[in-house]
């Protein structure tokens, strides 16, 4: 009782036989897949005219683009860096930030003349 009957073959075969119809079927031509149309509204049209490659426009955004964030990184910030450093450390007068004023001991002259005159 080895192997299968006649109608198991046959009915093996079959299956074999629709499955690869089946995987034959599921390859697409060159022609598939068929699609509807698209028609983009006013935005989306422009949208993709701009940004085909070698458009005028792009290039000139994009230029602009490369020109701000060069001005930022290159030239604002580190503009901004030294200035806060200048401001905050290194200046002294006329302007610059006074972090800490002298102590005043209570027995200095400095001290009698501001007690006296906080009494007035």
């Amino acid at each position: 009782m080895g192997g299968f009957s006649a109608d198991e073959r046959l009915r093996l075969q079959q299956l074999r036989v629709l499955r690869r119809r089946w995987l034959r079927d599921q390859e697409l031509s060159e022609r598939e897949p068929v699609l509807p149309r698209r028609q983009p509204g006013p935005v989306a049209a422009f949208w993709e005219r701009f940004l085909q490659p070698g458009g005028l426009w792009r290039q000139r955004v994009f230029r602009a683009y490369q020109t701000g964030g060069f001005l930022v990184a290159q030239v604002l910030i580190p503009a901004w860096l030294v200035h806060y450093y200048v401001k905050y450390h290194v200046m002294r007068a006329p302007y610059g930030i006074v972090s800490s004023n002298p102590a005043i001991f209570p027995v200095s002259p400095l001290a009698a003349w501001v007690s006296l005159r906080l009494c007035e």
